[in-house]
């Protein structure tokens, strides 16, 4: 009376080779990446709005790890292309965020046991801590 089903079933699970997995280092690789670029991209933003020399350096030593965990040198914002204009508390947001990606930064290189991000990322926190805090004052 019924016809059989021929087809497999939309329902049923897919076969675990269909599709590649990752490991947990290279999803923690991925994260530490995503967080240092987005550290950098705000560490580019505040060298344009402030004369500290330490954020160049800073910008470089973050480069450097992206490229190192990506493969790949990060894309930039050149210095002179940014159009700004120093508010004090628009510094103040941006070294509390700096100071946020930072910490989230240090969170995944522990947990992958990078000690090089790790120490990096405490350093940068550091110092958006002290700039949040002079912005404030």
């Amino acid at each position: 009376m019924y016809e059989p089903i021929r087809t497999k079933s939309v329902h049923a699970l897919a076969d675990p080779g269909d599709f590649p997995h990752r490991s947990r280092e290279e999803e923690l690789d991925i994260q530490l990446a995503g967080h240092l670029a987005a550290l950098l991209a705000v560490t580019d933003e505040l060298r344009v709005l402030s004369a500290d020399p330490g954020l160049d350096a800073a910008a470089e030593q973050l480069a450097a790890q992206v490229t190192r965990l990506r493969g790949l040198s990060p894309a930039r914002v050149a210095v002179g292309s940014v159009a700004a204009a120093i508010h004090e508390p628009h510094l103040s947001a941006l070294h509390q965020r700096a100071h946020a990606l930072a910490g989230r930064a240090l969170v995944v290189a522990a947990s992958r046991a990078d000690t090089a991000a790790a120490i990096l990322a405490a350093q940068r926190m550091d110092a958006h801590a002290a700039g949040h805090f002079a912005g404030a004052a």
